[in-house]
């Protein structure tokens, strides 16, 4: 289990990352249009995964902007943002911050995707919701970066996570 901060109080989450040098764990999750992608779907492509609680809270929001302003100028890679948010509150928020470099992925489904990656609240006024992450896949799917954020308040670090590309 990790320990985070959420406001300041400690909760953990139900596992750790996967490391730097493992393969990552392939996934089921959901598109605004309802369809389904896998980690698999990406074979080939760098992937970066930033993972967070909510679209509907600030930080959340800025990490989007961030990764989609980043990824306009990202050759073969490809941002998955991914939250526990209903699909059709992915695109609201896409549509009106003009979103379009990003593919915003939903676990509503099962969560299984916060379990297999160790990072779902398993504690605290979240719990079962995401952590803040960012992890950076090659194109073969190995983790050549991972961040788990030690306060959830707090931004990630694009700039090491953009680096490892």
């Amino acid at each position: 289990m990790a320990k985070i901060t959420l406001g300041g109080d400690p909760v953990e989450t139900t596992g750790k990352l996967p490391q730097v040098g493992q393969q990552a764990p392939d996934f089921t999750l959901t598109v605004s249009d309802l369809s389904v992608k896998k980690l698999s779907d990406y074979k080939g492509q760098k992937v970066v995964l930033n993972i967070f609680p909510s679209v509907d809270t600030g930080t959340c929001a800025t990490s989007v902007r961030a990764f989609n302003k980043e990824a306009a100028n990202m050759d073969n890679t490809q941002v998955l943002c991914i939250s526990r948010d209903l699909p059709f509150a992915q695109a609201r928020f896409c549509g009106a911050e003009g979103i379009e470099n990003v593919t915003m992925l939903s676990d509503f489904k099962t969560g299984q995707f916060g379990k297999d990656y160790g990072l779902e609240f398993a504690s605290g006024a979240f719990e079962g919701l995401h952590s803040r992450c960012v992890v950076v896949l090659d194109e073969n799917g190995t983790v050549t970066y991972n961040e788990q954020v030690q306060e959830v308040a707090d931004e990630p670090n694009y700039k090491a996570a953009i680096e490892t590309l």
